[in-house]
C-alpha cells in the first residue's frame, strides 16, 4: 500500500510502514547516516539520521526523530534541513570524531571514506576537546582484511552482516558504553568465506582489503572497469580497480538480480590470480621463442588438429577455437559426464514449467529444498543468497510475535527457536545445517531417492519416509517454492530428482541448478563432447591437440589424460596461467586473463554477460591469438565482429550479442574518476608513460577521465555511480538507482535460456551396483575450487589443505590408519588421510582438484603407500 508524504516540501508517494531514510533516497533526497545500510536495514545506532517529521498539517511544531527508525505514515512531512535537526547531527559528527584517530592520510579509506564524506557535510571542523583519545588493540584477523579499532565509530554494521546476514560466529560485538569492540574473542582467521565484504560495509577504516594495502593507489588514482567473477558458476559482478598496469583491488558491482550488494570471498580475492603465475612469453619445445615464430608453428599444427575448449573462456575465445578446428573436432574441456549433465541442466531449464531462478528469486523462497549441493563450497553466493530465505521467515515470525523488525538477529523467539524454510540433503556436515530445517544425511544416491519421493508424494502416492513427506507439504503449501541443485556430487541423480519435483510443483516452482564453473552453460549451448570423446577422436585419426584455458589433468581421470596425450601427435596450449598442461605441451601461447580482455560467459540460470578488460594493454584476446593462428576475422576485427559471426554459426547463442552495448559507446565511458591524473593530453605523448592512453577496441570504456559517467552510462557498462559530494562505496549501495532492487537501466545480462510451460521426463538414476572400491564423493572448498583460485596468492593463504575421508570403519577395512598416505587407483594424493564417522559408508571423500580430479567418478581402489 503506498501513501502520499512531503519532504522537503515535495509531495511523493511511499510504501507505508517502509523507514523515512530510505524513502528519502529513493527520492534523491540526502540524508547523513552510518548504520542503515541498504540490505541490512538499521538499528538506530548512530543517531546521525535525524529529522524533523511533522505528524499532518495541523502539526505545526513537530519533532526530531530517527528517519532509519520512523515508519512511513499517510500525512507526514518531512524536513530534512530544518536548523534543529541539522544541528543534531552536527553535534552526533562531533562525539563521534572525539575519539577517531585523523589519520586520514595514511589510512587506505582516505579520500573513499564515509566519515569523511558525513563530516564535510556536517561541516565540523574544529576539535573542542583536549583530552587523551581513546585506543583499542588490532587484532591479526587472517590474510585478507586488516583491522584498525581506532577508526570505529559503532555503527554494528560489521556484526549484523557477519552474524545475521552471513551467518558467522566468530566475530562479535564486545565491551559496553565507549569501549564497546568489535573482533573476535581472540586474534585468528575470521573463518567466514564471506568476510571480505567487511571491507566495504565498514563506514571508516576498521575493516580493510590486505590485499589493496599491500599494492596501495588511492581511489582516484585508480581506473574502474566492469567484469565478471570468473570462479564460479554465479556469475556475480565485480569492479576491476587498476593503477600503473596491475590489478590492485576487487569491489561488488551491484546486480539486482545476482550479486546485490555482497560477493563471497572468492570472488573478491581470486581474481587477483589475472597478476600471479602469469604466461608471458611462448615456449616451443620448452624454450622462449618470439611471438610470430611460436603463431608460425601453430599454424602448421592446424590440418587435422582437435580442439579443446574451456568453461572458464569465454564464449568468443571458445568459438574461436571452435571455428579453427572445426564442429565435428571441437571438444569440451571437461569429463564427457560432466558435458552431457551440463546439457541435461540446460534441457531441464528450458523445458519448464519451473521459472529459472535468479539469486534474488532464491533470497524470496519461502520454501526450499536443496538436494546434495555443498552449495558453500561450488556457489557460495547462492548459500549466502538462501540464508536470506530463512532470515526472512525469521522476520515473519518476528512480526507474528510482536517482537521489533529492528531486532534482525535471527529473532530469538522464547521457545520457537528459528523458523526456516529450507530442507537441506546432503551427504555430509553442511555449512548451511544451522539454517535448515532438517538437515539431512543421505548418500548420492539416496539424495536422488529423495527427491524422487518428495515428487511422489506431491502427486499424492503414498511414501514411506516421513521428512519427504513433510518437504513436499513445505513445499506444496509455498507461493514461491525453490529447488536447488547441482553437479557438486559429480552425478545427475539430484537433477533428475529435481526435475521431477518442479514437474509437480508446476509453473509457481522455481529451479536453480549449478555447474562447475563460469562458463560452463555457455560451452554446453556451443556444443562438443567431452575429454573422453576427444581421446576417442585422436585415437581414431592422431593429429595436433589444441587447448584453451583447460588443464586436462584437473578435469579428467588420470587414464583418460593418458590417452588424450598419447595420441596427440603435438599438444599446443593456449593459457595465462602456468598449470601441469603447460609443463607437458609442445607449444605455449600466452593469452589474456579474464580481466586482460573482454569476454561474454554465461552464467547458471542462463544469463549471458560481458565483463571487459581491467588492465590496459595486457596478453591478447585468446580469440585473437587464434584468429592469428587461422586467419578466423579480419585483422582489424573487434569483439563485435566475433559476436556477429557466433550469432550466425550458433542459433542457441544469438542472444549473447545483447549482453552488454558493443561497439563504441557516443563519448566512452570513463573508467578514471574526475579527480585522476591529468596527464593525458596529447603534448605529453611519447614523453610520460600516462602522456598516450592506451585505447579500447572492444568496448565503449575510456582508459581516461575524460568521457560520460553516472546516470547517463548502461548499466552493464558503469564503473561506478556518481553521488554528489559523495566519494566512499556506502555512495553505492545507497544511491537512488539501487536500494534493494534491480537497477533503474536495468540489471545487466541477456537471458539465453527461457523456461517452457511444459516439462522434461526425469530420468531415474541407475542404483549403485556393487563393484570394486569406494564410491568417489567429492569433497568442496570455497577457497580452492579450481586452477584459476588456487593461483590467488590471497586465496591460497586462506585455503586449507587436501583432504581424503573415510568412515572409520571403511579405514580399518583397508588397513589404514589416520594420518596415513594412501595411493588412489594406484597414484599417490596429496591429502593424508582423516577418520571421519560422518563419512557415508562405502564412500571416500576426496578434494575436488586438489585431491582428485574433477573428471573422476564411480569406484575408486584405495591402499595404503609404500
Amino acid at each position: 500500500m503506498t501513501v502520499k508524504i512531503t519532504i522537503n516540501g515535495r509531495e511523493v508517494e511511499a510504501e507505508a510502514g517502509r523507514d523515512l531514510l530510505s524513502t528519502c533516497l529513493e527520492q534523491g533526497v540526502e540524508v547523513p547516516h552510518f548504520c542503515w545500510h541498504g540490505d541490512l536495514g538499521s538499528v538506530g545506532a548512530c543517531r546521525l539520521c535525524a529529522v524533523r517529521v511533522f505528524d499532518g498539517p495541523q502539526d505545526t511544531v513537530g519533532r526530531i526523530e530517527m528517519s532509519c527508525m520512523t515508519p512511513v505514515r499517510d500525512g507526514q512531512r518531512v524536513e530534512v534541513a530544518d536548523p534543529d535537526a541539522a544541528r543534531f547531527r552536527a553535534h552526533v559528527i562531533e562525539w563521534l570524531m572525539l575519539n577517531h584517530p585523523h589519520d586520514c592520510a595514511v589510512c587506505e579509506e582516505g579520500g573513499a571514506c564515509h566519515l569523511q564524506d558525513m563530516t564535510v557535510a556536517t561541516g565540523h571542523r574544529n576539535r573542542r576537546s583536549d583530552a587523551p583519545k581513546r585506543t583499542h588493540r588490532n587484532q591479526d584477523l587472517g590474510p585478507l582484511l586488516t583491522h584498525e579499532m581506532n577508526r570505529c565509530i559503532a555503527c554494528y554494521r560489521c556484526v549484523r552482516f557477519y552474524r545475521d546476514y552471513a551467518g558467522g560466529t566468530d566475530l562479535d560485538v564486545f565491551g559496553a558504553h565507549d569501549r564497546v569492540y568489535f573482533g573476535r574473542a581472540t586474534d585468528g582467521v575470521l573463518e567466514s568465506p564471506f568476510a571480505g565484504n567487511l571491507a566495504e560495509i565498514c563506514p571508516t577504516g576498521v575493516f580493510n582489503d590486505k590485499g589493496w594495502s599491500q599494492k596501495y593507489a588511492r581511489r582516484w588514482d585508480m581506473a574502474a572497469t566492469p567484469a565478471i567473477c570468473p570462479h564460479c558458476a554465479a556469475g556475480c559482478n565485480i569492479t576491476l580497480y587498476e593503477r600503473h598496469g596491475t590489478l590492485r583491488q576487487v569491489q561488488n558491482r551491484y546486480h539486482g538480480a545476482l550479486n546485490g550488494s555482497f560477493l563471497c570471498d572468492r570472488g573478491r580475492f581470486g581474481p587477483l590470480f589475472a597478476d600471479a603465475a602469469r604466461i608471458s612469453v611462448p615456449r616451443l619445445g620448452g624454450a622462449a621463442v618470439a611471438p610470430e615464430a611460436a603463431l608460425e608453428a601453430a599454424r602448421a599444427l592446424v590440418p587435422g588438429a582437435c580442439g579443446v575448449g574451456s568453461p572458464r573462456a569465454s564464449l568468443e575465445a571458445n568459438f574461436a577455437l571452435r571455428r579453427l578446428v572445426g564442429a565435428g573436432r571441437f571438444f569440451a574441456g571437461v569429463s564427457d559426464a560432466e558435458a552431457a549433465l551440463v546439457r541435461r541442466m540446460a534441457a531441464v531449464l528450458v523445458a519448464g514449467p519451473a521459472r529459472i531462478a535468479s539469486m534474488k528469486d532464491i533470497e524470496t523462497a519461502d520454501a526450499a529444498l536443496v538436494l546434495g549441493e555443498d552449495l558453500t563450497g561450488t556457489a557460495p553466493r547462492a548459500a549466502l543468497a538462501l540464508r536470506q530465505a530463512s532470515r526472512g521467515a525469521s522476520r515473519a515470525l518476528a512480526a507474528e510475535k510482536g517482537v521489533p523488525g529492528w531486532q534482525d538477529a535471527a529473532v530469538r523467539v522464547a521457545g520457537e527457536g528459528r523458523l526456516s524454510p529450507v530442507t537441506l540433503v546432503t551427504p555430509l556436515p553442511d555449512a548451511l545445517d544451522d539454517i535448515a530445517r532438517p538437515a539431512l544425511r543421505r548418500t548420492p544416491a539416496q539424495v536422488a531417492e529423495f527427491g524422487f519421493a518428495v515428487a511422489a508424494a506431491l502427486r499424492g502416492e503414498p511414501v514411506a519416509d516421513a521428512e519427504a513427506l513433510a518437504t513436499a507439504t513445505a513445499l506444496a503449501e509455498a507461493a514461491a517454492p525453490l529447488v536447488v541443485a547441482g553437479m557438486g556430487l559429480g552425478s545427475g541423480g539430484a537433477v533428475e530428482a529435481a526435475a521431477a519435483v518442479v514437474a509437480e510443483l508446476g509453473v509457481r516452482a522455481r529451479l536453480a541448478l549449478f555447474p562447475a564453473e563460469v562458463n560452463s552453460m555457455g560451452l554446453a549451448l556451443l556444443g562438443g563432447e567431452g575429454l573422453e570423446a576427444a581421446a576417442l577422436a585422436l585415437e581414431a585419426a592422431p593429429g595436433p591437440l589444441f587447448v584453451l584455458e583447460a588443464d586436462v589433468f584437473e578435469r579428467a581421470d588420470p587414464a583418460t589424460v593418458a590417452r588424450l596425450m598419447a595420441a596427440a601427435t603435438s599438444v599446443i596450449v593456449l593459457d595465462c596461467l602456468e598449470t601441469r598442461l603447460t609443463a607437458a605441451a609442445d607449444l605455449v601461447l600466452p593469452v589474456a586473463s579474464f580481466a586482460e580482455a573482454a569476454g561474454t560467459v554465461v552464467n547458471f540460470e542462463g544469463r549471458a554477460q560481458r565483463g571487459f578488460a581491467g588492465l590496459p594493454e595486457g596478453r591478447p584476446a585468446a580469440w585473437r591469438v587464434l584468429s592469428q593462428i587461422g586467419g578466423l576475422f579480419a585483422e582489424d576485427a573487434t569483439l563485435e565482429d566475433v559476436l556477429a559471426a557466433m550469432e550466425a554459426d550458433c542459433p542457441a547463442l544469438a542472444g549473447a550479442v545483447d549482453a552488454a552495448p558493443v561497439g563504441v559507446v557516443p563519448g566512452r565511458v570513463a573508467r578514471a574518476p574526475a579527480p585522476f591524473s591529468g596527464r593525458t593530453a596529447s603534448d605529453l605523448a611519447g614523453r610520460l608513460p600516462e602522456g598516450t592512453p592506451p585505447h579500447d577496441r572492444d568496448s565503449g570504456l575510456s582508459w581516461t577521465m575524460e568521457g560520460i559517467r553516472g546516470a547517463r552510462v548502461p548499466p552493464a557498462l558503469s564503473t561506478g555511480p556518481v553521488v554528489p559530494g559523495m566519494h566512499s562505496v556506502s555512495a553505492a549501495y545507497h544511491a537512488q538507482e539501487y536500494i534493494g532492487g534491480p537497477l533503474k537501466g536495468g540489471d545487466p545480462g541477456a537471458a539465453l535460456l527461457v523456461a517452457g510451460q511444459g516439462g522434461v521426463t526425469p530420468v531415474a538414476p541407475v542404483p549403485e551396483t556393487d563393484g570394486e572400491g569406494l564410491i568417489w564423493l567429492p569433497l568442496h572448498d570455497a577457497f580452492s575450487a579450481t586452477e584459476t583460485d588456487r593461483a590467488s596468492p590471497l586465496l591460497a593463504a586462506r585455503a586449507p589443505g587436501p583432504r581424503l575421508l573415510l568412515h572409520p570403519e571403511d579405514a580399518a577395512a583397508l588397513g589404514l590408519a589416520a594420518g596415513a598416505a594412501v595411493l588412489v587407483e594406484g597414484a599417490p594424493t596429496a591429502a593424508m588421510l582423516t577418520l571421519d564417522a560422518a563419512m557415508p559408508r562405502g564412500h571416500v571423500g576426496l578434494s575436488v582438484g586438489l585431491a582428485a580430479p574433477r573428471g573422476r567418478a564411480g569406484r575408486l581402489r584405495l591402499e595404503a603407500a609404500p
